[in-house]
C-alpha cells in the first residue's frame, strides 16, 4: 500500500483563508444550534435587494452609498449610527438622493449591533434582501455577524465594499462578535456590556 504525501506545493494550493474558514465554520454552527431555537431559512432562489444598508464608522461609506444609490433610485437606504443625520443628510444631498429615501438609526454601538438593531424592523416591513456596504477592511466580520444574525430572519445580503487602504481585521476580533452574535441568537443580549480583564484594566468588548 502507497501513501501520497502532498508536496509544499500542492499543499499551498488547498490553504484557505483563515478569516473565511472561521467564517463557514461560524456559520455551519448557527445553523445546527438554531435548529433549536426556530431558524428561519432562506428562500431558496436568489433575491434581489430591496434595500441599502450602510454600516457607520467612516464617512466615506456614506459617500459611497451615496453614489451607489444613484443606481438603484427606488431602493431605500439604512444607515446604522453614522455621521449626524443633518451632515450625511447633506452628503445624500450632494449626490441628488432624496432625504425621503433616508432611514437614519443611532442605536448601534458597534457592528453587531448594526445588524441586530435593525433586524427586526427590516423583518417587519418585509424586506428579504439588502446591500450591504461596508469598508473592505471591515466587511469579512461584518459578513460574519450578517450571517448568523440576518439569515437567522430569512434576511439575504450582498456585499458591496468601499475600498480601503488598511490592513484586514484580525481574526480574534471576526472570533469574538462571531461568538457575540451565536450569544444574541440564543439569548436575545449582545454582550455588548461584557467586559473582559486586559492587564490590570477592564475593557468594553
Amino acid at each position: 500500500m502507497f501513501f501520497h504525501f502532498p508536496s509544499r506545493e500542492e499543499s499551498n494550493l488547498v490553504k484557505v483563508n483563515p478569516t473565511e474558514k472561521l467564517r463557514q465554520l461560524l456559520f455551519w454552527s448557527v445553523v445546527t444550534t438554531s435548529l433549536c431555537v426556530g431558524f428561519k431559512p432562506l428562500p431558496t432562489n436568489n433575491t434581489t435587494p430591496e434595500a441599502l444598508l450602510v454600516l457607520g464608522g467612516h464617512e466615506e461609506r456614506e459617500r459611497f452609498a451615496a453614489r451607489l444609490a444613484r443606481q438603484y433610485p427606488h431602493l431605500p437606504i439604512w444607515i446604522s449610527s453614522g455621521s449626524p443625520q443633518e451632515y450625511a443628510q447633506k452628503i445624500f444631498a450632494k449626490a441628488g438622493i432624496s432625504s425621503d429615501r433616508l432611514y437614519f438609526d443611532y442605536r448601534a454601538s458597534d457592528t453587531v449591533t448594526n445588524f441586530t438593531t435593525l433586524v427586526d424592523e427590516l423583518e417587519e416591513r418585509g424586506i428579504d434582501s439588502v446591500y450591504l456596504i461596508t469598508s473592505e477592511n471591515h466587511m469579512t466580520r461584518a459578513k460574519i455577524i450578517g450571517d448568523i444574525v440576518f439569515r437567522s430572519r430569512g434576511i439575504d445580503f450582498k456585499p458591496v465594499a468601499v475600498p480601503s487602504d488598511n490592513p484586514p481585521e484580525p481574526a480574534e476580533k471576526c472570533l469574538r462578535d462571531g461568538v457575540r452574535s451565536v450569544f444574541w441568537l440564543l439569548t436575545g443580549h449582545t454582550g455588548a456590556v461584557l467586559i473582559r480583564y486586559s492587564g490590570r484594566n477592564f475593557q468594553a468588548l
